[in-house]
């Protein structure tokens, strides 16, 4: 990798501009580096060889342009990143050991707390264009686009190189004063801009990320087997859920945050000073039957304006159905196994050949000896 070129007064300048700016939009930090990531494109074959994107398929479809952004986008000379917090602003100091308190509560629904507010990608894509346009009135930088999930774009890597971070043993970029708990977005230019130099890792011997997998998809430091994620199986993952994961997955019903919350650098992750991402439609203490008795009307009503929508409700029901059956299987409260067998009972009759087969399997994890009865359909 190439270090900060010597670069012209002027173009020092605005680097300095840009990252200003960037701070001035709620950006935490900015970086740029240079697109040279040869080195990168290995690993990525690998993994893709291995299968280890699953279904998404657009990974295979693109190949190596993830790792060549010249490619991606002809004349692109640095890539700046950006850096956005997303706790929300009022996250207590516990908030991680509230966090694992949901998570062992089976009537309770957890969402990954990035996914409890407005979806970040139109608040970054907003603000990222917002700094592109001031880039735009200052000089000419041939091109210039945003990127927020949009394109295939290997930013873990790009921010790594542009100092924002490193790469972590849970493949996530992790920094030193935030943590994990932030977005990353990319605008591509054609001006030859001073790059920032790489910072050092520091997760040393640390591992815990690793063995708190509930479905060990972190197969080895930095290598994710993405079929076995519970992010990628709720959210991603169109079809029926694998058996042998679905008890694994216990309340978590979008997304999951398990190797965040047991990573030690994650004390020191920033709230956001944007009510965008704070949390909407009580997802931050949602209980499964009442997100299960809402309709497809009342998902979209709720959803609106959230990443969350984007699975849509055949997949929402399906991860609901997955949690109350692990809730069946592990709840002492017979009131409430009482209600959801119930509740998933009525659903069974009027609902898609995806969501009934989870349904059975939920209702199927009632314990033989429990005094909960349960009607085979």
């Amino acid at each position: 990798m190439t270090h900060t070129p010597v670069g012209t007064d002027p173009l020092i300048a605005l680097a300095g501009d840009i990252k200003e700016h960037g701070r001035a939009l709620g950006f935490s930090q900015i970086g740029i580096s240079d697109v040279d990531l040869r080195d990168a494109e290995q690993p990525l074959l690998d993994w893709l060889a291995a299968g280890h994107h699953g279904e998404m398929d657009y990974m295979q479809r693109h190949g190596l342009k993830r790792a060549r952004p010249a490619e991606l986008l002809p004349g692109t000379a640095r890539v700046i990143t950006a850096r956005m917090d997303y706790l929300p602003r009022q996250t207590p100091s516990d908030w991680r050991t509230l966090e694992w308190q949901r998570l062992a509560q089976p009537d309770m629904a957890t969402i990954s707390l990035y996914a409890r507010g407005r979806d970040y990608h139109k608040v970054l894509r907003n603000r990222l264009q917002r700094l592109a346009d001031f880039i735009v009135s200052k000089t000419d930088p041939g091109v210039v686009r945003v990127f927020t999930d949009s394109a295939p774009v290997l930013e873990v890597e790009l921010a790594r190189r542009s100092g924002l971070g490193w790469r972590g043993k849970h493949t996530l970029l992790l920094s030193r004063d935030g943590g994990s708990m932030f977005f990353l977005g990319e605008i591509f230019v054609g001006l030859p801009l001073p790059v920032d130099p790489p910072t050092s890792a520091h997760c040393g011997s640390c591992a815990r990320c690793i063995p708190v997998c509930p479905t060990q998809a972190i197969i080895a430091p930095g290598r994710l087997d993405a079929r076995r994620c519970i992010s990628y199986l709720t959210i991603e993952h169109p079809g029926a859920i694998p058996l042998e994961l679905r008890p694994l997955i216990g309340n978590r019903i979008y997304g999951c945050d398990d190797c965040q919350l047991i990573c030690p650098w994650n004390r020191h992750a920033q709230r956001s000073d944007l009510p965008d991402f704070d949390a909407r439609a009580g997802l931050d203490r949602a209980r499964l039957l009442d997100l299960w008795r809402w309709t497809e009307a009342e998902f979209l009503q709720h959803t609106q304006g959230s990443a969350i929508r984007r699975i849509g409700y055949t997949r929402w029901q399906r991860n609901l159905a997955v949690a109350i059956g692990n809730g069946l299987r592990t709840s002492n409260d017979a009131a409430w196994r009482q209600a959801a067998i119930h509740a998933l009972q009525q659903a069974a009759e009027q609902t898609t050949a995806l969501v009934r087969e989870h349904i059975d399997w939920a209702l199927a994890q009632v314990p033989a000896a429990s005094d909960t009865p349960v009607r085979v359909r």
